[in-house]
């Protein structure tokens, strides 16, 4: 069998928008308003929501900004120059493992998830297994070709986002809002942590930025892109409280699944709405998944480029499927999920800055000229 090729090999706005968009939105936002009603005792979750938004926002622009100088020759030869080759390999590996726990994490969550919604019977083992190979299937293929899959899947991912918090405003008690601004500045700062942990995932830009015709659009591709996670997961946390309580929701462990649960669609034409949210919210964490995981390979192709594509598919596949069965309970979950964000603020940002400034005291070549 020939494989297909498209004739397009690049990518423009929209698709890094949509793309860095399905990157963000994966299994966080279905326990969040958990995570901030425990952390906020009031409504005020929005606000910390918000400000962290602002800071994903910041966050993404300075990096695309920066991503900007080497659209041509790729992060790692301009962190080569930069910093030096070792420095560099360092840099460059350290982003592969933060992808690499990154993906294990997705495949994890969405079977710990499916497991509970819907195969109860199903070894949480083969579940992971069988969502592996579906990603690896993925992986396989043309980069370019999973970032056109995204553009097939965001519109049904927001479709339904809609759905729900649409039909579960026939719940909603404004009460549950009140009383509002009335929590301390250290509870808000912790509910601005929280929430930009959910918001990591903006990094992909320091690779796909090589597949973009017009870089110069990075950072306003972003800046939206970070920005419609933002909107979708404000919405659902205030559907959230306002139709279970901020009281109950420190209880329930996935309140957005929950909420599919109890909305009401007139006619009562379907019956278990959640089994459908969440087949289809599995496709926003399927193309997380795939994306964290293709970014792995093209850091780990761009040091070792003798190295085949699909041989790297068949190395990290068994890698990342140890890594997921690593936490043995929700606790071990909640670490590996802390842990990996303060690696991602580290290697995927701080480590570009630092490397963006000694280019600059070191005069380096940049592509942004």
């Amino acid at each position: 069998m020939k494989s297909f090729e498209y004739g397009d090999s690049e990518i423009g706005f929209m698709d890094i928008v949509i793309t860095i968009t399905s990157m963000i939105i994966g299994v966080g936002i279905l326990f969040l308003p958990r995570e901030l009603a425990k952390t906020i005792k009031s409504s005020d979750g929005w606000v910390s929501m918000l400000l962290a938004g602002l800071l994903a926002i910041g966050s993404a622009w300075i990096l695309a900004k920066i991503a900007i100088h080497f659209s041509k020759q790729g992060y790692f030869a301009y962190a080569s120059a930069a910093v030096t080759k070792p420095i560099a390999i360092i840099a460059i590996i350290s982003l592969t493992l933060y992808f690499i726990c990154y993906s294990a994490y997705e495949v994890r969550a969405i079977a710990n998830i499916s497991k509970q919604y819907l195969f109860q019977r199903t070894p949480v083992e083969a579940i992971s297994l069988s969502f592996l190979l579906v990603v690896v299937y993925a992986v396989s293929g043309s980069r370019v070709g999973l970032i056109r899959l995204n553009i097939l899947f965001l519109p049904i991912v927001i479709f339904i986002s809609l759905v729900v918090l649409t039909f579960s405003m026939g719940m909603f008690n404004v009460d549950e809002l009140k009383p509002f601004l009335i929590s301390d500045w250290k509870s808000m700062a912790k509910g601005i942590q929280t929430s930009a942990f959910s918001l990591l995932g903006f990094e992909v830009i320091l690779i796909y930025i090589t597949l973009m015709n017009r870089p110069k659009d990075a950072p306003k591709a972003v800046v939206i892109g970070v920005a419609i996670p933002i909107v979708l997961y404000t919405a659902f946390y205030l559907a959230c409280i306002g139709v279970f309580s901020q009281f109950a929701l420190e209880q329930i462990t996935y309140p957005v699944v929950e909420l599919a649960k109890e909305m009401q669609i007139p006619g009562a034409f379907f019956e278990r709405f959640e089994s459908i949210f969440f087949t289809i919210w599995t496709m926003a964490v399927f193309t997380t998944t795939f994306m964290a995981y293709d970014c792995a390979i093209y850091l780990l192709m761009s040091i070792f480029t003798k190295t085949k594509k699909k041989t790297w598919v068949f190395i990290l596949s068994p890698l990342i499927y140890l890594l997921c069965m690593f936490p043995r309970n929700l606790t071990d979950f909640g670490i590996l999920s802390s842990l990996i964000s303060y690696v991602g603020l580290v290697v995927g940002l701080l480590f570009p800055i630092l490397i963006h400034l000694a280019a600059k005291v070191r005069g380096v070549k940049s592509d942004a000229f």
